[in-house]
């Protein structure tokens, strides 16, 4: 499979990366309304926030390795 350069990597996160934040503002409202499914959606944002850093990360050095491929 071949890629057009970065902007496949930049799809591939923005959504889950947006995802995320959407957890995250969801877990704060509801531990503001003190409900107790908050913290499940707080861990759920920071989860899904820290996969799509670790998949730029390695996405980012395996198209810098093969990007003559």
């Amino acid at each position: 499979m071949t890629t057009q350069g970065p902007q496949f990597l930049y799809i591939i996160l923005v959504l889950p990366g947006l995802f995320g934040l959407v957890l995250l503002g969801e877990g704060i409202n509801d531990i503001g309304h003190e409900k107790n499914k908050g913290v499940i959606f707080l861990f759920l944002g920071f989860l899904l926030i820290a996969v799509a850093v670790f998949a730029f990360f390695f996405f980012g050095n395996y198209m810098l390795a093969n990007r003559g491929v």
